[in-house]
């Protein structure tokens, strides 16, 4: 279990996070939402051990994020950054092959197993086609899948992923939140994911975090959180609520 406990992160005198309480559970996919500023970014950093907390804590199977090793961290979860670092050089396979780092002694050759585990990651992104292709010619949606591969090579019960939609036109972003539900219902992963669309969340997630000023103004499943009072809450805007005409989920509009 990952849980985070009255967690409050204060930099150059700005509370970013206030007194946040949250547990992110086994095999399911939790949805980080909330307007630009409120903290989202901050708790995913703070939940993956990037950021210290100024109060409260962190844990990991009930044992403090800050007394895991960076190693032994990176073996249990795999955090991926909203600004994804320079990776023009290198080939998808190469790319992928980093996620295997973790498991690796210092300067140790990739062994079999690092091998399988890059191949694995390439079949279930679907992105095999291009393994030898340098990672500066893909498309947006071809690169999200890379760098998603990575993190599956690392081998981890948890994805931490921040706004990985972001960049992508509609289609990828139905493509790549498609695939992370797969990877929560067939591999068992714990994933938590910045959505800034409420219906993707809706439609994908098993449960929904809503950050406002840094605080929790709402944590629960999709029933309870698509409703016009807590989505006003969230977003500061009245939404109306209409079933999908084909899932006959609700969606709401503004």
């Amino acid at each position: 279990m990952l849980r985070a406990k009255q967690l409050t992160v204060v930099r150059q005198g700005n509370t970013l996070l206030d007194q946040v309480s949250c547990e992110i559970a086994s095999n399911q996919l939790v949805a980080l939402v909330g307007h630009n500023g409120s903290g989202k970014s901050t708790l995913i950093k703070a939940l993956a051990g990037e950021m210290a907390s100024s109060k409260g804590s962190v844990t990991l199977d009930e044992r403090q994020i800050s007394d895991y090793g960076n190693k032994e961290l990176a073996q249990q979860m795999a955090y991926l950054p909203q600004q994804l670092p320079e990776a023009a050089g290198f080939t998808v396979r190469e790319l992928v092959m980093l996620g295997r780092y973790p498991h690796q002694k210092w300067l140790q050759k990739p062994m079999q197993l690092d091998r399988d585990k890059v191949t694995q990651a390439l079949q279930v992104t679907q992105i095999e086609a291009f393994a030898d292709r340098i990672t500066a010619t893909l498309s947006g949606g071809e690169r999200a899948r890379a760098w998603l591969a990575m993190c599956l090579a690392q081998d981890t019960r948890y994805l931490l992923l921040d706004e990985p939609l972001a960049a992508l036109d509609i289609h990828y972003q139905i493509e790549v939140i498609q695939l992370i539900r797969r990877l929560v219902d067939e591999q068992g992963l714990s994933v938590v994911i910045i959505v800034h669309d409420i219906n993707l969340a809706a439609q994908y997630a098993d449960r929904i975090i809503a950050l406002k000023n840094g605080q929790v103004c709402h944590n629960g499943d999709i029933a309870s959180t698509m409703r016009p009072e807590v989505l006003r809450n969230i977003f500061n805007i009245d939404m109306q609520l209409l079933d999908h005409p084909v899932t006959g989920q609700p969606v709401a509009v503004a």
